[in-house]
């Protein structure tokens, strides 16, 4: 009887160590850390999506592909579209442009969980602000949002290939929620209705590190 009572306190005592082992191994791979985030926190918090780029009109194809080369340094996964028509539906005749929030509803519609197109053109668009019912804009991106559009029509040409990175960095800025910023060399501030690219330099620490959490490499 005592041998059969030693067995059994010893088949316990090994299936609590086997427990204690596999609860041990479930937790650690829960709440590693990884920079002093949670690495299950950041992953769930990060969203990993493709931009799909989308030449309208008679955008240029080579200016094309090096915003496609620029922006996968940063975003990771970049598709360059074939070139498409801009649509009609869109063009605003008073004024001779075409209108920003329509071209980025339909592109909105087309764009699948995981994706968020972001619209070139070289032709003037534009968007209501600030009781203005048709303003000219570089770019425009809803916060957070599937689409974003941007021109080149407004830029200066002796620095044009820099600042419409920089505006098409801003405007997927905005599609992954991050607002404008009042840091006046961040590539998210505000452009109160002019150029300020050439004050830009990088992403203020704030607006980084929300990028950083949702997958982008900076």
């Amino acid at each position: 009887m005592h041998s059969y009572r030693l067995l059994y306190h010893s088949l316990a005592f090994v299936a609590l160590l086997l427990l204690a082992s596999v609860l041990a191994c479930t937790g650690k791979g829960a709440s590693s850390k990884a920079g002093g985030r949670d690495v299950h926190d950041a992953q769930k918090g990060s969203v990993s999506r493709t931009v799909l780029l989308l030449p309208l009109g008679t955008f240029s194809k080579p200016d094309a592909l090096r915003l496609q080369q620029r922006l996968q340094a940063v975003c990771g996964s970049v598709r360059l579209l074939p070139s498409e028509p801009l649509p009609r539906s869109a063009w605003y005749a008073p004024r001779q442009r075409f209108r920003a929030d329509s071209l980025i509803h339909q592109m909105a519609r087309r764009a699948r969980p995981g994706e968020v197109y972001i619209g070139v053109t070289d032709r003037d668009i534009s968007s209501t602000k600030n009781g203005i019912a048709d303003w000219g804009i570089m770019g425009l991106g809803y916060r957070p949002g599937p689409a974003c559009v941007v021109s080149t029509f407004r830029l200066h040409n002796r620095s044009r290939q820099e600042e419409f990175f920089k505006v098409a960095i801003h405007e997927l800025g905005h599609t992954v929620g991050l607002p404008h910023c009042p840091v006046r060399t961040c590539f998210m501030r505000d452009a109160e209705g002019r150029n300020p690219t050439g004050e830009e330099k990088e992403f203020c620490a704030g607006c980084r590190s929300r990028l950083i959490a949702q997958g982008w490499r900076l």
